[in-house]
């Protein structure tokens, strides 16, 4: 387990244990709460990697995940092109790709 203070762990068991008590499966429950104390340590410069090497919350509208997340998430897809996409379009492929149609407004 990475180098967490006393704050992390009680922020990792307060969001365990609400996972839990929304019907979350255990290790998904751990999971989510780990990963959730991460990002924010990457986020305070705390650990030794700027960025996410993961695909964000899966509960999460994509809308609300980081391009770097987006990104790792259409590479596990098999989208080409993704390093030079903007958020839009990274949220747009992966939608193409999942079968999803376009949610969002014509303006």
């Amino acid at each position: 387990m990475p180098k967490w203070r006393e704050k992390d762990r009680r922020q990792y068991e307060h969001i365990k244990e609400s996972e839990l008590d929304r019907g979350k499966e255990e290790e998904s429950a751990k999971e989510v709460a780990a990963r959730t104390v991460n990002q924010q340590r990457r986020i305070e410069g705390r650990t030794p990697n700027r960025t996410t090497q993961g695909t964000g919350n899966p509960n999460s509208k994509l809308e609300d995940r980081t391009v770097d997340q987006l990104q790792n998430l259409a590479s596990e897809l098999g989208v080409k092109g993704r390093s030079k996409m903007n958020k839009a379009e990274l949220i747009d492929a992966i939608r193409k790709t999942r079968g999803i149609p376009n949610q969002r407004s014509a303006s």
